[in-house]
C-alpha cells in the first residue's frame, strides 16, 4: 500500500523557517516523482514546488520562489519543503504528492492533476 506520512508543520513566527518531511513507503521510490501543494480553505489546491527526477530540476510558485526549496533523500524514502523566510499569508495546510510519467515540472508537471499519491496533509501557521 502506498502511503505518504508527513510531518514538520508547526506554529512559528513570520520570518522563521521550518522544515517538512514526507515518509514515502509502499512503492518504488525512484520511480516517482515528488511535488507539494498547499491548500486554504475554500480556496483552490495550489502547486507550490515540483522536483524533477530526469533532469533535477525545480520549479516554484511565485509566492514561495527564493524561500522555499523542495528536496528528495532516496536512502530515506523521504521527501523534504524546507521553508525559510515564512510570512503570515504562509499559513495553510500542506501537502505533499507523488507523480509518474510526467517527467518535468514545467507545464503538466507543476499542476495537481499529474499526480498519483497524496499525502495526509500537515498544519503550517505563520504569526505576524
Amino acid at each position: 500500500e502506498v502511503q505518504l506520512v508527513e510531518s514538520g508543520g508547526d506554529l512559528v513566527q513570520a520570518g522563521g523557517s521550518l522544515r517538512l518531511s514526507c515518509a514515502a513507503s509502499g512503492f518504488t521510490f525512484d520511480e516517482y516523482a515528488p511535488g507539494w501543494f498547499r491548500q486554504a480553505p475554500g480556496k483552490e489546491r495550489e502547486p507550490i514546488a515540483c522536483l524533477s527526477i530526469t533532469d533535477g530540476s525545480t520549479h516554484y510558485a511565485d509566492s514561495v520562489e527564493g524561500r522555499f526549496t523542495i528536496s528528495r533523500d532516496s536512502a530515506k524514502n523521504t521527501v523534504y519543503l524546507q521553508m525559510n523566510s515564512l510570512k503570515p499569508e504562509d499559513t495553510t495546510v500542506y501537502y505533499c504528492a507523488i507523480r509518474k510519467w510526467t517527467f518535468y515540472c514545467s507545464g503538466y508537471g507543476f499542476h495537481d492533476k499529474a499526480y498519483q499519491r497524496w499525502g495526509q496533509g500537515t498544519q503550517v501557521t505563520v504569526s505576524s
